[in-house]
Parts: C-alpha cells; sequence; structure tokens
C-alpha cells in the first residue's frame, strides 16, 4: 500500500526547520544567537533602517528583538568577510597574483558576499510570513465551509472553532487553535478573535475574523456573516483567476517570440549573412550560446508564472 504524506505534519516539519536554522546562518539559531549577543550595540545602531522587521519578527514567530536579529546579521557579515578575505588571499597568494590585486578582490568579494548573506538574515522573517500567508489562505476556503456547515447545523461557534482547530487546515487549525486555547482560559471570543487577527499576517484571513467579531458585537445571525464572507471569497477567487489568465497571455506570446521564433529565425538569418559576406562561423558556439539563453529564459518565464499565481489555486 502506497502512504500518502500527510500534508499538516510537511508544513509543521517545514516550519519547525525554518524557526531552528537560517540557511545562510552558519550555526544552529540559538546558538548563533548567543554569540550575536557581542554585537548588540550595531544592531540597536542599524535596526533603525529596517522599521518594520519587529512586526515581521513578530507575524513570522520569532521570539527576537529587532536589535537581536540586525546582530545575527552582523555576526553573519562578519563570519562570511572573514572567511572569503582569508581563503581567497591565501588562494591568490598561491596563483602568484600581485599583492595589492590579491587583496582588493578578495576584500571586494569577501564585502560583497557579505552583504548579501546579511541581507538574506534581514528578509529571512519576511520570508517567513510570505509562506504562513500562503499556507493560511491556501486553507482559508475550506475551513470557512467547514465553519459554516457547522454555525448552519445549530453548532456554537466555539465549538465550531475547536472543530477547525481539531482538522487538518495546516497553520490554519494551528492558529484557531491558539484562540481557542485562549478562550478556554477565560478570554471572551470577541477579544480571543481580536487579538489573532492582530498577529496573522494574511489580509484575508484578518477580514474574516473582523467581519465574525463585528457579528458578534451587533448580535447579527453568525451563519449570515459566514454565508457572505464564503460568496465574497470565492468571488475574490474568481477574479483572480481571471487575472491571471488575462496576465498569461502575453507571457506565452513572449515566450513564443523568444524560446521558439527568434532561436529558429535567428540561426537561419546567421547562417544566410555568414554566407554572403564569407565569414567562416563555428555553430557549435551560436547553439550553446543560443541554448544557455533558453535555458536561463524558460527559468524567468516559469518563476513569472509561478509567482502570479493565486493562492490556493
Amino acid at each position: 500500500m502506497i502512504s500518502i504524506p500527510d500534508t499538516n505534519l510537511l508544513y509543521h516539519c517545514e516550519l519547525y526547520n525554518m524557526k531552528k536554522r537560517v540557511p545562510v546562518v552558519p550555526l544552529p539559531l540559538d546558538k548563533a544567537m548567543k554569540v550575536s549577543r557581542r554585537f548588540l550595540n550595531l544592531g540597536e545602531f542599524f535596526s533603525v533602517i529596517f522599521p518594520g522587521l519587529h512586526f515581521e519578527l513578530e507575524q513570522s514567530g520569532f521570539d527576537y528583538e529587532p536589535r537581536e536579529w540586525v546582530a545575527l546579521a552582523v555576526f553573519v557579515f562578519i563570519f562570511y568577510f572573514s572567511m572569503l578575505f582569508g581563503g581567497l588571499l591565501a588562494l591568490f597568494i598561491l596563483l602568484k597574483t600581485a599583492a595589492a590585486t590579491a587583496v582588493l578582490l578578495a576584500l571586494l568579494i569577501g564585502f560583497i558576499i557579505g552583504i548579501v548573506a546579511s541581507l538574506n538574515v534581514i528578509l529571512y522573517p519576511k520570508l517567513t510570513v510570505n509562506r504562513k500567508v500562503n499556507a493560511v489562505e491556501k486553507q482559508l476556503p475550506f475551513a470557512l465551509h467547514h465553519l459554516l456547515i457547522e454555525v448552519r447545523s445549530g453548532v456554537t461557534l466555539f465549538n465550531a472553532l475547536v472543530s477547525i482547530s481539531q482538522s487538518k487546515y495546516g497553520l490554519l487549525s494551528e492558529e484557531i487553535g491558539n484562540a481557542v486555547d485562549e478562550i478556554n482560559t477565560g478570554k471572551s471570543e470577541i477579544a480571543a478573535l481580536e487579538a489573532l487577527a492582530r498577529k496573522n499576517p494574511s489580509l484575508y484571513f484578518r477580514r474574516v475574523l473582523w467581519q465574525i467579531v463585528n457579528s458578534l458585537k451587533s448580535g447579527a445571525d453568525i451563519g449570515s456573516t459566514l454565508k457572505n464572507i464564503v460568496d465574497n471569497l470565492a468571488e475574490e477567487q474568481r477574479i483572480a483567476i481571471k487575472r491571471y489568465g488575462s496576465q498569461l497571455n502575453p507571457l506565452s506570446l513572449m515566450y513564443m517570440i523568444f524560446a521558439v521564433i527568434f532561436p529558429t529565425l535567428g540561426i537561419t538569418f546567421i547562417l544566410v549573412i555568414s554566407s554572403f559576406i564569407g565569414i567562416g562561423l563555428d555553430l557549435r558556439y551560436i547553439l550553446i550560446s543560443i541554448l544557455v539563453f533558453l535555458l536561463m529564459f524558460q527559468f524567468v518565464i516559469i518563476g513569472m508564472i509561478k509567482s502570479r499565481r493565486p493562492v490556493g489555486v
């Protein structure tokens, strides 16, 4: 029997790994944070440049202050800069490069790679937030239908939320579960849902929670509110799919021009011109260049198509 992997478990494993280790950090995150405490003053100074880092850290689930995270980026810069500078300088000396040129090249390469690595650390919470948004919004329509069916069948809103938290909706079930735990400790449903709306980075999920909270405050029928939310979300998804389809038309035209027509006509044009002028051309280099161009163009087109794809489609 073939076992199908649990996407909920896979997501939690991925999220755990993201919080445990940042890709460009040479040490596990907890150990790297201990080492980077020596650079807290620099972290305090440079954290002013990133005013939104506090909210990104909070929404991504990293329990660190902005100065601590920027200090980690400073540690990463120093690590990569020192390693690359020493290694490249030794390599250039072995290659008998001029001393001034070797030092300049080693400094330049080490500085550039260090800056890139430190910026990756700074932007990593935002990447985590984007993944959380995608994980929530991917399951949101199904969870809302589940919630609507529960409420319309006479189940209370709290029990319906408990059912959502115990279902396999990935991060969405976990977020609802946190609200359920707060309600069980004595907090009101309105306060728990408002707190969840403030912390969650997904715009659609926040809109749903605020509409439910407004219905609870006004005493309106939750079932009718959920029905309107589900209908509006379905309509927005249809509009997003139509917009995505309209964006694919120029991309497909661009692909046809640069990946099919341009290489074919280009090779024919080069052969005709070279025969008239009498220049001997090595077709191997031309074909290899076109192949490299096509491979790079394919990756660019695939990335553009994937980046424009609506969540949940």
